[in-house]
């Protein structure tokens, strides 16, 4: 039963964000009472459109903080729900409205919510679409976990870390994988608070920045490598101890088996 209700919380999120984005209160300095009735808001697409939304919604939270965050969380568990690409976007809006500590605390929780929540769909309904479409992605993502199955927190680590890692294929794909979704959620919390942090800090700045191309600079790109590649030397340490472990074991049990033998 508590999968069905999951899932009917999920196909009301879109009616809901609907609702959310077009039934807006009146802004407090904004246009005219007949500018604000039924304004509708929108998904950013570029630099121009997230900073037009960012002082639309700046004048929305003076009056109506609690409606301005629970907008920003169904939107933002909307995106991450469905692996809808463009939550960078999200990120940098919320450092523009709640400032870059609240802004990344926000985007980490709601990164590992909605992921989660993604996992869970793709558990019950999109294995085998998944598997359909990208079956040698799925091999050798199989292969890979099974490499690393005694350090496999780290090496989930090491791939939300990665700058290059598709976050949306690891969601829909993880069930598929036989990933704990406790070691899920975590390497989802943990792994992308670089990302999150530099998309954050940059909407702290949104009202001075000309471009975004800071986001996707190849200074960013090699910081993010060199955390990961940091995040691989304690899945390497255990992996390697582990496998000295699992020789010295098969030498003893090969000596006893030779003393028995030998008797």
């Amino acid at each position: 039963m508590r999968p069905c209700s999951s899932c009917s919380c999920l196909r009301r999120l879109p009616f809901a964000l609907y609702l959310l984005s077009t039934q807006l209160p009146r802004a407090p300095t904004r246009g005219s009472a007949e500018d604000a009735e039924g304004r509708s808001l929108w998904f950013p697409s570029d630099l121009a459109e997230l900073r037009e939304l960012s002082e639309v919604l700046r004048d929305y939270r003076r009056e109506h903080q609690a409606y301005v965050f629970l907008l920003f969380c169904s939107a933002y568990l909307y995106k991450q729900c469905f692996a809808i690409p463009g939550s960078s976007f999200l990120n940098v809006l919320a450092g523009a409205l709640f400032g870059p500590w609240l802004g990344l605390l926000l985007c980490c929780v709601l990164t590992s919510v909605g992921a989660t929540c993604c996992y869970l769909l793709s558990s019950m309904f999109g294995k085998q679409l998944v598997v359909s479409y990208f079956p040698d992605k799925v091999a050798l993502l199989q292969s890979k976990v099974e490499e690393n199955r005694n350090s496999l927190f780290f090496f989930l680590l090491f791939l939300r870390l990665f700058p290059m890692t598709p976050n949306w294929f690891l969601n829909l794909s993880s069930p598929i994988l036989n990933i704990p979704i406790g070691q899920f959620f975590f390497s989802v919390l943990i792994g992308l608070i670089p990302y999150n942090f530099i998309c954050v800090q940059t909407g702290s700045i949104l009202s001075t920045l000309t471009s975004l191309d800071a986001l996707f600079s190849w200074e960013t790109v090699l910081k993010l490598l060199a955390i990961a590649l940091v995040a691989l030397v304690p899945g390497t340490l255990i992996k390697k101890f582990s496998q000295k472990d699992l020789h010295l074991n098969e030498t003893s049990n090969a000596s006893h088996l030779n003393g028995r033998k030998a008797m």
